[in-house]
């Protein structure tokens, strides 16, 4: 089952640390913290439901780069005492003008070497080889050293690999959202199923049955071509050029432990909490 997943002591806490692409970007949900939901929280939907008693934080917020996430992120984590430990980290990192790869990985090394030190089970990603578009090509070259550096530290520390660079099924362009760069609802679906299998966790989530793709119409991917550097690129240089991130304003969707209900799942706490809050505002003398 899952109890080899629990700590020395029987706690069961699973800590997910990271960007967007362990926030859930991509998997709209306006009912859930930072409206997004995400692998992560399924991962921990799956565990509470498989096994009872299971706690999770997710303290990932989009935009991240590894040197925040190391700084915002690390102690926070250790201090939880996790018993399961996931980390996608640096591919903003990837992305961002002049990054020294030696340095990065240099760093993320580090991290790795602490959360497996702690004795938790720990999760490694590496990154999808995203071919959106001749734009992004000269990234190509630093994700694949990445990818075989994490590959590397995975084996090194007995760490579990998710290898999300070899799935398939991303070539589906369903399973991206508008922006190309984050999965889709499909997406985070697939690859929470990814996980609990490496886990060995059990779950009925499947692969999403569709009909092959449409080929588009040249006049139609023309289209979608301007529509998409419009609305994704233009504006993600821009913000590059500016300094600033779509996580600037943003705080973790789980900062600090939940349990998780084994029905209803994170939803259910959400609604709970919110009723909770509006109760206390009543309360409050005017």
């Amino acid at each position: 089952m899952v109890g080899f997943l629990s700590s020395a002591d029987g706690r069961r806490r699973f800590v997910a640390l990271g960007d967007s692409f362990t926030e859930g970007v991509g998997d709209r949900n306006k009912h859930l913290p930072n409206g997004v939901r995400g692998w992560a929280d399924r991962v921990a939907e799956k565990l509470a439901k498989a096994e009872p008693g299971w706690e999770y934080a997710n303290l990932a917020v989009r935009s991240k780069r590894l040197r925040q996430i190391v700084d915002e992120q690390l102690e926070h984590a250790l201090a939880l005492k996790p018993s399961l430990i996931t980390l996608y980290a640096g591919g903003n990192d990837i992305l961002d003008f002049g990054t020294d790869m030696e340095q990065l990985m240099g760093e993320y090394e580090q991290l790795v070497a602490r959360l497996a030190g702690t004795g938790a089970t720990l999760v490694l990603f590496t990154g999808y080889d995203v071919k959106v578009s001749a734009v992004l090509e000269p990234f190509r070259k630093r994700n694949a050293l990445y990818n075989q550096r994490v590959r590397e530290l995975a084996a090194e520390h007995g760490a579990v690999l998710v290898d999300y660079w070899c799935m398939d099924a991303y070539h589906d362009r369903r399973m991206w959202a508008a922006d190309r760069l984050h999965m889709s609802k499909a997406g985070h679906k697939y690859l929470a199923a990814q996980v609990l299998d490496q886990l060995g966790v059990p779950h009925k989530i499947s692969p999403k049955d569709w009909d092959p793709p449409r080929r588009l119409k040249l006049r139609e991917w023309e289209r979608l071509q301007r529509r998409w550097i419009h609305d994704w690129v233009v504006p993600l240089f821009a913000r590059k050029l500016r300094g600033v991130t779509l996580g600037d304003s943003l705080s973790p969707r789980w900062p600090d432990p939940v349990k998780v209900p084994r029905k209803g799942g994170l939803r259910k706490l959400q609604e709970k909490r919110l009723l909770q809050n509006k109760a206390a505002k009543e309360r409050k003398p005017a």
